[in-house]
């Protein structure tokens, strides 16, 4: 579940050719549209925060918080965090770069841990009542790095996780003696946002090649277009 980048690309080219705005480049358009790819990403989060304040429906497809918990969904990892004498790093698969939000930290694949603040874990620790332990453990979060309580427990931490999504990148080959861009497919890397984010993908690549587009059907329409093309070309 992907947006052809091939698409995309086509398409703003068409719609920048028929506007007589000039024409955007290979890198231009990939530096652009990972720019514009992570936009709408981190929009998730805040349209997901400002929608649970308000109430939801009852309609299968069109309730917003799950339309975005779907959306959110395939950037959701998990994986087994690693000792590393004190405390434990994010699962090898995530780098830094890659790695966006932290989820929920596990024990034992059956008991969450809970996240603390510093001061907290102060208070916590000043009573047996509440001081953590391997049936009530805590951990605290700083640097990419999960430290768990009580110190103890050196093993079986996992976590899940959010993930940034990959860079888009339109690859192509030229030869002469044209040296035309021809698209390869085999190392370019498509959109990773739902299928439904196309047309505001397009959109938004095309205002910052300053196109401001007031009918969204003209964009389906080029898509549909180059889609077409596509599948032609093919046969």
């Amino acid at each position: 579940m992907a947006v052809n980048v091939n698409t995309v690309y086509r398409t703003v080219l068409l719609i920048i050719n028929k506007e007589q705005r000039g024409y955007l480049t290979p890198d231009e358009f990939n530096r652009t549209a990972a720019q514009v790819q992570l936009e709408i990403f981190n929009e998730y989060f805040d349209d997901l925060n400002q929608q649970l304040r308000v109430p939801g429906n009852d309609s299968e497809y069109s309730d917003r918080i799950k339309n975005l918990e779907q959306k959110i969904s395939i950037f959701q990892e998990s994986g087994n965090c690693i000792y590393t004498g004190s405390r434990f790093d994010l699962p090898a698969m995530v780098s830094p770069y890659e790695f966006y939000k932290l989820g929920t930290v596990i024990y034992n694949d059956e008991k969450e841990v809970q996240y603390v603040q510093p001061n907290e874990l102060l208070e916590l620790n000043l009573s047996p009542i509440t001081r953590p332990s391997t049936y009530w453990p805590i951990y605290t979060y700083k640097n990419f790095q999960i430290e768990v309580y009580p110190k103890t427990i050196t093993n079986n931490i996992s976590c899940t996780y959010i993930r940034k999504p990959l860079n888009p990148v339109w690859n192509f080959t030229s030869s002469p003696p044209g040296y035309q861009y021809i698209y390869d497919s085999d190392n370019s890397q498509d959109f990773e946002l739902h299928p439904m984010e196309q047309t505001n993908l397009i959109t938004r690549i095309l205002l910052y090649s300053g196109i401001v587009i007031k009918d969204p059907q003209i964009v389906q329409i080029a898509a549909s277009q180059v889609q077409t093309e596509n599948i032609n070309s093919k046969s």
